[in-house]
């Protein structure tokens, strides 16, 4: 099969399903278009024996997804259209799961920009067996604390899997991470140059594999397992650990500001800044989240992100964050919670509310 819209191309080639994210101007961003043309060709190939294995990558240089269409959800929100905002995050998290749980080696080759709904749709390579590749222009992130937003999509799950305190850090800052921290923090299997992941793809797409496992080994032998560089995360690990380890936003910039002198001194005010910038709600909430996703199962983990959207866009900061992030572009936003330490218990509770009763979740059907 060779399907193609504006946006993706999907062939098969040598046992090997193949999905190429075509929408450069907007960094692969994905619409629902995209969403669907993905989740029916993993149906397609689910069953289908002759097919061993799925990669998905970017044939451009600058990224391989930067997330979901924030402009179509803020321009449906404005018109108050809740359920095509539910709609496309029930879509987006269903395809997530479906990768999640796919039961052929799925595998991301994750260039340039690799943030949101990227991270979604890549991640979940290492729970089937697959391989999630980096190169040397991988950024990596979960930036949504910046437009008020919650690492969504899944990724909870693997950021409180992460060493040490290292995803809660990730969940609350947003920072973004080059390919030596991702491999670090257990986010990134494999390393490639740039200059040879168009020659892998091609290399793929002509050499004949027996099954999943051999084309898993063959893309391992062609990488390699460190990115040539130190890790900027491990060098700061125990300073992510002393102060992200546990409490709330709050507790975490009272520990960095007590920093006032010393080797770690510049680090903690830093950070202390980066986290001044973010929504404070958002903060807690994505706190709240990696704790809770310690114990949680994929399913239950997007599930509760589901719950999380709908709260965020009735009552949290994410309207007002893409608006002064992406829209307006004053990087001015007004959010309802203006400190840190104001943020109350109760209101980050008030969030994790569901919406639905257990029976009626929109995931309910979802299982791992």
């Amino acid at each position: 099969m060779t399907e193609t819209i504006d946006e993706i191309r999907i062939e098969r080639a040598q046992g090997i399903g193949f999905i190429a994210l075509n929408r450069p101007k907007a960094l692969n961003a994905l619409s629902t278009p995209m969403l669907h043309a993905i989740h029916r060709a993993l149906g397609a190939w689910r069953d289908d024996a002759s097919v061993h294995a799925v990669v998905v990558y970017s044939p451009h240089p600058r990224a391989f997804c930067a997330g979901g269409d924030i402009r179509f959800l803020y321009q449906s929100a404005k018109a108050g259209e809740r359920a095509v905002i539910d709609e496309f995050f029930t879509d987006e998290y269903r395809l997530n799961h479906a990768i999640f749980t796919y039961p052929k080696p799925y595998i991301a080759l994750l260039n340039g920009v690799v943030m949101g709904g990227g991270m979604g749709i890549s991640q979940g390579a290492q729970h089937t067996g697959g391989v999630r590749v980096v190169t040397g222009s991988t950024k990596m992130a979960m930036p949504e604390t910046r437009i008020g937003l919650f690492p969504d999509v899944g990724v909870s799950w693997f950021l409180a899997r992460t060493p040490g305190a290292i995803g809660r850090y990730l969940a609350a800052t947003g920072a973004t991470i080059d390919a030596a921290d991702a491999l670090y923090a257990g986010l990134a299997d494999a390393y490639m140059d740039d200059e040879a992941r168009p020659a892998l793809v091609d290399t793929l797409k002509e050499k004949s594999f027996a099954s999943g496992a051999e084309v898993v080994r063959f893309i391992e032998a062609e990488a390699r397992r460190d990115a040539g560089k130190a890790s900027e995360l491990e060098r700061d690990r125990v300073l992510i650990d002393k102060h992200f380890a546990s409490g709330n936003g709050a507790a975490c910039l009272k520990s960095l500001e007590s920093v006032t002198s010393g080797a770690e001194s510049e680090w903690a005010a830093h950070t202390a800044a980066e986290l001044r910038e973010r929504s404070p709600l958002s903060v807690d909430v994505s706190l709240e989240l990696v704790d809770r996703a310690k114990s949680s199962s994929m399913a239950e983990t997007l599930r509760r992100d589901l719950g999380l959207t709908r709260a965020t866009f009735d009552h949290g900061d994410v309207m007002e964050g893409i608006r002064a992030r992406i829209v307006d572009k004053d990087n001015q936003p007004a959010w309802k919670v203006t400190r840190m330490e104001d943020v109350t218990r109760e209101e980050v509770l008030r969030m994790f509310d569901s919406p639905w009763a257990e029976r009626d979740h929109p995931l309910a059907a979802l299982a791992d």
